[in-house]
């Protein structure tokens, strides 16, 4: 509890307990979170090994690069979060609720809206294998995805609006700055591991538009 208030300690000062259960339960719900941390990367093998009877031969390969990425995306988005968000987010929710009124933080509130901007930070840092993997399965081709990036970068904004836990703008800009640069990161990793394959996409779209053409 005490490694989760740091980043916003300075803003929040001392937080309350109302509750006669309060106390007891806000260290269990901290205990299951900090479970399902240390047992993500089991968490992540598990979904990995439920697609994997599916998977080709040759598709197998990617299995174990996509489940260290992903441990490492989760973890990189639960840093990032922890060293610029929180302080940043909780500034600006605190300045607010001072504005008109004295601040009596209730520890389970604040501790609560921390980890839920823990994981929805571990989870949006995942985009950049979704966008891999949408290209690699020719679901979306690269040109349309590099083409499109002004509704890409809207709907971004849209799901970083969603994702945060709080109404505050400066979250959703931190977390939207975050996915429009692994977003972009994700298209430059695409383009020199699978040039081949988006190669033969622009050729394939190439050859659908003569078809229409003639």
């Amino acid at each position: 509890i005490e490694f989760l208030k740091m980043p916003i300690e300075q803003y929040i000062g001392d937080l309350y307990v109302t509750g006669a259960f309060e106390g007891f339960t806000l260290k269990f719900t901290v205990s299951i979170f900090g479970a399902v941390i240390v047992c993500s990367p089991i968490i992540f093998w598990e979904l990995l090994a439920f697609f994997l009877p599916a998977l080709k031969p040759n598709e197998r390969r990617f299995v174990l690069p996509t489940f260290a990425a992903a441990v490492f995306l989760f973890v990189l988005g639960m840093v990032f979060c922890y060293c610029f968000a929180l302080g940043a987010a909780f500034e600006w929710l605190t300045g607010e609720a001072v504005s008109f009124g004295e601040l009596l933080p209730q520890a389970s509130d604040y501790i609560k809206y921390v980890m839920l901007f823990e994981v929805a930070f571990g989870l949006a840092f995942e985009l950049p294998l979704i966008v891999f993997f949408l290209i690699y399965f020719d679901i979306v081709p690269y040109a349309k995805l590099r083409a499109a990036w002004r509704y890409v970068f809207v709907g971004l904004l849209v799901l970083a609006a969603v994702v945060t836990p709080d109404a505050s703008p400066v979250t959703m800009l931190i977390m939207f700055a975050a996915l429009v640069a692994l977003y972009e990161l994700a298209l430059l990793l695409a383009r020199i591991a699978l040039s081949r394959k988006i190669k033969r996409q622009k050729e394939r779209e190439a050859a659908e538009e003569a078809e229409l053409g003639g």
